[in-house]
């Protein structure tokens, strides 16, 4: 309790050393306007640009806004967000659904170049259905658990890539089955080739990943992750279940009963209907545009500054 008391006198004591450093900044450089993302690090900068009387727009990637970005809002000229506005407490008429910018490289595939993907990635037999689990860039332990316990009983039928995050790889490597058709990666520094060679996608419910694989027109599983500030993946993956553009499995289902995961899967790689529906779905939550879209948000808010 005393450290987390001390750790809030701290950051508290960073903010007001930031917002100096960024009153100085903004004054110096004179920007026509302010961007940021949310973020511990954007709270003072966000701050100096309403201080200063600079147009401030902000974007949230995430369902469920950070306390950063609930601090600016009232502040803010304009505000992007990454899920549909009636999940935010935003103002309606300066708040705009763009979307989180991706690569355009991702985007859905013919069948010949999802086999071509599956060649890069030396699969044994390209024609096999492919199931690729990621934890995001750190990893995901209970996933990576729940894959390992459930692999025997899928891997007749369908291939796995396990990207189990640097710091897990050595466990996971150890424990996988000894299987040609059982791959296991640490960290891809792309996603491109391996959500582009996919059939179906474990993942996380982290903003890009999930915009990545929308525009990829991928079917997925979402596991969210209960534990990060907030609840955010919590809510982003409600969003679109609700949507049905993704079957959700709770983390705490699956640590109980590692079955639940494995009938998901089965369910998805043996119905047809149901896995083109989802990722039909989750399509249509993609916005290509969402770049341009928010770039034109902050024209538009320099702009009405300038006139």
């Amino acid at each position: 309790m005393l450290g987390t008391v001390f750790k809030n006198i701290r950051d508290v004591f960073l903010v007001g050393i930031g917002l100096v450093q960024s009153l100085i900044f903004l004054a110096r450089t004179k920007p026509d306007g302010v961007f940021t993302k949310g973020g511990f690090v954007c709270l003072p900068v966000g701050l100096a640009a309403k201080m200063l009387k600079i147009p401030l727009i902000i974007h949230d990637s995430d369902a469920h806004p950070g306390l950063t970005n609930r601090i600016l809002a009232p502040y803010a000229v304009l505000i992007g967000t990454g899920a549909p506005i009636e999940n935010y407490p935003y103002p309606a008429g300066r708040t705009h659904y763009v979307g989180i910018p991706v690569s355009r490289a991702f985007r859905p595939l013919t069948a010949k170049q999802q086999q071509q993907c599956k060649a890069e990635l030396k699969l044994h037999d390209t024609k096999k259905p492919l199931l690729v689990v990621t934890g995001g860039g750190l990893g995901a332990r209970n996933i990576n658990r729940a894959i390992l316990a459930i692999a025997p009983q899928l891997l007749d039928k369908v291939a796995i890539l396990h990207i189990t995050g640097q710091a897990n790889y050595t466990a996971v490597l150890e424990a996988a089955p000894d299987h040609v058709d059982y791959l296991v990666e640490p960290f891809l520094p792309s996603m491109l080739i391996p959500f582009g060679a996919a059939d179906v996608v474990v993942t996380r419910a982290g903003g890009t990943t999930l915009f990545e694989l929308a525009a990829m027109a991928k079917p997925i599983v979402i596991v969210p992750s209960p534990y990060l500030t907030g609840g955010h993946q919590l809510k982003n993956a409600e969003v679109y279940a609700k949507a049905n553009a993704a079957v959700v499995v709770q983390e705490e289902d699956m640590i109980l009963d590692q079955r639940v995961l494995l009938k998901t899967l089965i369910e998805l790689f043996t119905n047809t209907a149901k896995r083109h529906q989802i990722a039909q779905n989750l399509h249509a939550m993609a916005k290509p545009d969402a770049a341009i879209d928010m770039a034109a948000l902050i024209v538009e808010a320099v702009c009405a500054k300038q006139a």
